[in-house]
C-alpha cells in the first residue's frame, strides 16, 4: 500500500513541554484521516511539521514520499495547508486572491486568471469573484481560502479546524467542498473538534491526548471500542422520567444520564433492554421511544480522554504552546 502521509515517533518540544511525544501516523493515498483531541494534544504541531512549517526534534517523516526535512521543497511544492481562520487579503477581490497565489507559484498571468475562474465557480463564488474579500460572509471566506489552497492542484491537503467558527449551513457546504476533493483523490488530513465532522468525512480517525495517538481506526471501529451500546428511553408521559431513570438505574446497575426528557445509559448486557421494557410494563409506564444504538463519536471521545469534546473548546495551555511554537 502506498502512503501519502507517513510518520513514525514524531517529537517536538516547547521547553519542557512535549507537544509531541512519539506520534506515528499512516494516511493511504486519496483517503481522508480525521485527527480529533483536545486543545493542546498536539494536532496542530503535528500539521505543521508535516506541512513543513516547524522542524520536528526527533522521529522522522514524509509527505509523498519525501522527508519532510530533507526534501522539504518537494513537499512543499505538492501539498496545500489550510488552517484555522481564513488567510485572504480582505482589500483583494475573490478573483485577485487566487491570481496573487497563482503568480506566487509562477503561472502565467493568463493561466492564473483561468485557474482563479475554475475554482471560483467550484466553490459557488463565481457570482462574487469581483467583490472585495472583506464583502464575503463568514463561510465565504472560508471557501475563498480553501480555493486558494488548491491553486496549485495539491496531491495532499491539511485542512486544520477549517470549519471552526462557522453557522451549520457553512460548515455543512464545506463539507460538500471536501468530499469532491476526496473524489478527485486527493489525500486529506482534516484536524477538528466537531466529531460529526470526522463521523461524517473520515475514512479513518486517530485520537490525540497528550501529544500521543491514544487510538486509531475507523469511525465505526472506534465505536465498538467502548464495549457498549447506548439505550435511550423516552417516556410518553414527562412526569414518568424519574420512574424511568430509576428502573434503568436499577438493572443496569449505574444512573442514567437525563437529557432531553430521555434516560440515556451504556449498556453491556444485552438483556438489559428486555428487563427494562418489562418493568416498565409492569408499572404501567408507555415509552414514547425505546433505542439500543451504538455508542456515537461523542462518548467514545468522553470514554477515551476523561472529558465530552465540548470541554475542550477555548482551553487554555496547551493550545497556547502549540501557537506561540509554531510562530517561534
Amino acid at each position: 500500500m502506498r502512503y501519502a502521509i507517513q510518520a513514525s515517533g514524531l517529537v517536538k518540544l516547547y521547553g519542557k513541554t512535549r507537544a509531541l511525544d512519539g506520534v506515528d501516523l499512516a494516511v493511504p493515498q486519496g483517503r481522508l484521516l480525521g485527527v480529533l483531541g483536545p486543545n493542546g494534544a498536539g494536532k496542530t504541531t503535528a500539521v505543521r511539521i508535516l506541512a513543513t512549517l516547524l522542524r520536528p526534534d526527533g522521529g522522522s517523516a514524509s509527505v509523498g514520499g519525501f522527508d519532510v526535512v530533507d526534501r522539504a521543497h518537494e513537499v512543499r511544492s505538492m501539498i496545500g495547508l489550510t488552517g484555522q481562520y481564513a488567510a485572504v487579503d480582505e482589500m483583494l477581490t475573490g478573483v485577485e486572491n487566487l491570481m496573487m497565489i497563482g503568480r506566487l507559484l509562477g503561472l502565467r498571468r493568463a493561466e492564473a486568471r483561468l485557474r482563479a475562474g475554475e475554482l471560483l465557480d467550484r466553490f459557488a463564488l463565481a457570482d462574487a469573484g469581483g467583490r472585495a474579500a472583506k464583502t464575503y460572509s463568514g463561510g465565504m471566506r472560508r471557501r475563498l481560502d480553501l480555493a486558494a489552497g488548491l491553486v496549485g492542484r495539491p496531491q495532499v491537503l491539511f485542512l486544520d479546524e477549517p470549519t471552526t467558527g462557522l453557522d451549520p449551513r457553512s460548515r455543512t457546504e464545506l463539507w460538500d467542498v471536501v468530499r469532491g476533493l476526496m473524489a478527485d483523490g486527493v489525500t486529506v488530513l482534516l484536524t477538528t473538534q466537531y466529531l460529526e465532522e470526522a463521523d461524517r468525512l473520515a475514512d479513518d480517525i486517530v485520537v490525540f491526548d497528550h501529544g500521543r495517538v491514544i487510538a486509531s481506526g475507523t469511525p465505526d471501529e472506534l465505536k465498538a471500542t467502548t464495549g457498549a451500546r447506548v439505550l435511550e428511553v423516552r417516556p410518553l408521559r414527562d412526569d414518568h422520567l424519574p420512574l424511568v431513570s430509576q428502573v434503568v438505574a436499577d438493572i443496569i446497575g449505574a444512573p442514567p444520564a437525563l437529557t432531553g426528557g430521555r434516560a440515556v445509559a451504556s449498556v453491556r448486557d444485552p438483556a438489559a433492554v428486555p428487563a427494562v421494557v418489562r418493568r416498565l410494563d409492569d408499572l404501567g409506564v408507555v415509552a414514547a421511544e425505546l433505542t439500543l444504538r451504538r455508542s456515537s463519536l461523542d462518548e467514545v471521545f468522553l470514554a477515551l480522554t476523561g472529558h465530552p469534546a465540548e470541554e475542550t473548546a477555548g482551553t487554555g495551555t496547551g493550545t497556547e504552546i502549540e501557537k506561540k511554537g509554531a510562530l517561534a
